[in-house]
């Protein structure tokens, strides 16, 4: 297989496995107290991308996941976990991710350079709060590829309706200037009639999402995801994207044991 296809196979497995997790047992006792727990099943996504060009991408995709009182890994996704600071988890994580592209990905990409995904480095922190759960990640570039750092603050909440578990949540996520130069620039040997240079400089995205769960059977649900990610006017300025936003659908079956 494809090094790049796997990759997004993890990506999604990462995704699905994670908003499983999260619906189907939260009202359970913690992790801790379950023991080592592991994660199957298939799903099927839809997405836009920021690219000129570019088309919409569906893909079936099957999915693993792990998880123990230590570690947790989820596709691409790996979780040291770190000692609790009273309501706040805390753990150390890694993983990769590939927002990039190739020349070939459309006729508006040709002669840009390919723009390489890579391993990200950083923490984690979720808050469980009465009336929601913050969650706060930072990632680094590891691979300096980009050199770039990102910063995800999100606020979400679980409600139910029967045994129908949802939950909205909103995300700022903000990219440093080296980050959205490297993967949304153009330099000036790349830029030609109709795609000038362009210098990225910082930008902050706006997520908005709703998970839906309905569990089948212990151990057995069916999840989708609906989200809209508004982006920053550094990436919508660029002259590689002719969106303003990207939109994604996730659905998945997931047997969890």
């Amino acid at each position: 297989m494809h090094s790049i296809a796997l990759l997004r196979i993890l990506s999604f497995s990462a995704l699905a496995l994670t908003l499983a997790t999260t619906t189907a047992h939260a009202d359970e006792q913690p992790h801790e107290d379950r023991g080592p727990q592991w994660g199957l099943g298939l799903g099927v996504s839809s997405e836009t991308s920021p690219y000129r060009g570019v088309d919409t991408e569906t893909k079936a995709l099957p999915m693993l996941s792990f998880e123990n009182r230590y570690v947790r890994v989820m596709g691409p996704s790996l979780d040291l976990k770190l000692p609790s600071a009273g309501p706040v988890s805390l753990a150390l994580r890694a993983r990769y991710s590939d927002p990039g592209y190739k020349a070939s990905d459309a006729d508006e990409l040709q002669g840009m350079d390919e723009r390489k995904g890579g391993l990200w480095l950083g923490a984690r922190a979720d808050w469980r709060l009465p009336w929601a759960q913050l969650t706060a990640e930072w990632l680094g570039d590891a691979n300096g590829r980009s050199d770039g750092q990102q910063l995800k603050l999100e606020a979400s909440r679980r409600f139910k309706i029967g045994t129908v578990g949802l939950k909205p949540h909103l995300a700022l996520v903000w990219q440093d200037r080296d980050y959205v130069d490297y993967y949304y620039g153009v330099r000036a040997a790349e830029s030609r009639a109709g795609r000038a240079a362009y210098a990225g400089s910082s930008a902050v995205n706006t997520e908005l999402g709703l998970q839906l769960n309905l569990p089948l059977a212990p151990g057995h649900s069916v999840f989708v995801d609906l989200s809209h990610t508004f982006l920053g006017s550094a990436i919508k300025d660029s002259p590689l994207v002719d969106r303003s936003g990207v939109s994604s659908v996730r659905a998945a079956y997931v047997y969890r044991f």
